[in-house]
């Protein structure tokens, strides 16, 4: 049972990803929002709990007495303690308020944030006066009341913070224990006006604000960038490579991709390479397997002719002679098929095997030693001459496989053994220039019949009418795809000087 992967693109991965980091960033942005106000109020509790232990330890210094008129000039007498805050206030253990330092007669510099506060005399005279002096008066009577309540629920030692607002500003204000002497006598409330905590966490909140939205911004940018330059890019080639699959038509095209001089262009280059290189061996498989079927139609016409008169033939010579043929189509058959498959081999296996640096000198006299000892050879008595021409400086060093190399020389000489007349002499010369190294195999056989000489690198090609069988016509088609495979050209044409006889020349790029 056939199971489909569901995939899922990279953007969506990627979206997905960094929605969860969003989420995880968003929780902790939240959490650390809420308590950056709890925070900077308790930094401002603490600073109030020193001043107000420094208080009790004067008040404990210099005896004096919990009382509202002792307390009223102590605050006089130390009012530098409290410059700095909006105001201070003195309880007894009553709840009652037995010292302010809104009412006392200072001079206004030493708190200088201290609200206005109604010091003159009452007129009265203005009306209006006396109802605002009523209003304030009430006011100030409930927050007594509150104090009260908070201070008799207070438990010992427990400090009391009161975060308030009135008239737009913000107000941190502090209650704790006055102790002397380990015990408690009273109370201490400092105010302090802290816009600067409200407008510390605006502050706060809007850089984290700005931050998220430039994060943002720049994610669906480079979300935008990756789908249309890198991931609609990569799904263009999934589908080509989806169509070659299928044998359909390539879908879209990827010419557009192949300038790109990132990583898209270089799997584009590779893909429409491989492509290429696929379709054309596709194409050379086909056409080598109906070149194939053709050659072994006629010696199997043949056998089955030959086949059906042996069975209706008596005559012992007649026999023989049908005999042979029938042998004679069979060696034919066997040598198309094992040619045809060392063919196939060949091709995929240079596809898979290392090159390295050659020398095609040392090469070619290698393989020229092996077919002294080749049973043609040793009957035609032909003589190897290896000829270095006008040695100028440059090497004859090449880049290939060794073993398809010596294949490909194998082939050429064979080749020329089988043309070269008794005694003949097979030349093998080797030229370099700066950019090629080529050898040329030289023959002092009948030459070419054929005014165009690049039909014989065809497939199943042979002018060998004698000896049929021993040959399939193969093998100067193997040397020609050998050598392209080495990004080199093979030629052959009649030679030109003095002699008669064929030449083929092979041109490899030089390798220093």
């Amino acid at each position: 049972m056939e199971t489909k992967n569901k995939s899922t693109s990279i953007l969506k991965k990627f979206l997905v990803f960094n929605f969860f980091i969003f989420l995880i960033l968003g929780l902790f942005t939240f959490f650390y929002l809420k308590a950056i106000q709890p925070n900077l109020v308790k930094q401002r509790v603490e600073k109030h709990n020193i001043i107000i232990n420094n208080t009790s330890n004067h008040i404990e210094r210099l005896q004096i007495n919990f009382e509202k008129k002792n307390i009223s000039d102590f605050l006089l007498s130390t009012r530098f303690l409290f410059q700095n805050l909006e105001r201070v206030q003195f309880y007894n253990l009553n709840g009652d308020l037995i010292a302010d330092t809104n009412v006392l007669d200072l001079d206004q510099n030493v708190f200088s944030k201290s609200e206005k506060v109604i010091q003159e005399n009452i007129d009265e005279n203005s009306k209006k006066n006396n109802i605002e002096n009523n209003i304030a008066q009430n006011i100030e009577e409930k927050k007594d009341n509150k104090i009260k309540n908070l201070i008799s629920n207070k438990k010992p030692k427990q400090e009391i913070t009161i975060q308030i607002k009135e008239n737009n500003n913000f107000y941190v204000k502090t209650l704790n224990d006055v102790i002397i002497n380990g015990e408690i006598f009273g109370y201490i409330m400092v105010t302090e006006q802290a816009n600067e905590i409200l407008v510390a966490v605006d502050e706060r909140k809007n850089f984290i604000l700005r931050t998220v939205l430039i994060i943002a911004a720049v994610i669906i940018l480079f979300s935008i960038f990756l789908n249309r330059y890198i991931l609609k890019p990569i799904g263009t080639l999934v589908q080509f490579t989806k169509s070659i699959k299928a044998k359909d038509e390539p879908f879209g095209r990827i010419e557009k991709f192949l300038y790109r001089s990132d990583e898209v262009g270089l799997l584009s280059r590779s893909l429409n390479e491989m492509t290429q290189n696929l379709q054309n061996r596709t194409k050379n498989a086909e056409d080598s397997s109906a070149d194939l079927a053709h050659e072994i139609r006629n010696p199997l016409a043949s056998l089955k002719g030959a086949s059906e008169l042996l069975d209706n033939t008596t005559d012992k010579e007649d026999r023989k002679k049908l005999i042979n043929i029938l042998s004679h189509d069979v060696s034919r058959i066997d040598r198309l098929i094992t040619d045809y498959s060392k063919m196939l081999k060949d091709e995929a296996a240079l596809s898979r095997e290392k090159m390295k640096i050659l020398n095609l000198v040392e090469l070619a006299k290698d393989v020229a030693e092996e077919f002294n000892n080749n049973k043609s050879v040793i009957q035609k008595n032909i003589k190897f001459k290896i000829l270095r021409e006008k040695p100028n400086g440059y090497p004859t060093s090449i880049f290939g496989v060794k073993s398809r190399l010596e294949q490909v020389l194998a082939n050429l000489i064979d080749n020329a053994v089988s043309f070269s007349p008794q005694d003949g002499h097979i030349y093998i010369s080797i030229k370099s220039t700066k950019d090629n190294v080529s050898l040329t195999i030289r023959d002092q056989g009948p030459g070419f019949k054929e005014i165009k000489t690049d039909r014989i690198f065809k497939r199943f090609y042979s002018n060998r009418p004698e000896k049929f069988g021993e040959h399939s016509g193969l093998g100067l088609n193997i040397v020609k795809n050998i050598i392209e495979m080495h990004d080199g050209k093979v030629t052959a044409f009649n030679r030109t000087d003095k002699e008669k006889g064929a030449q083929i020349e092979v041109t490899l790029p030089m390798r220093s």
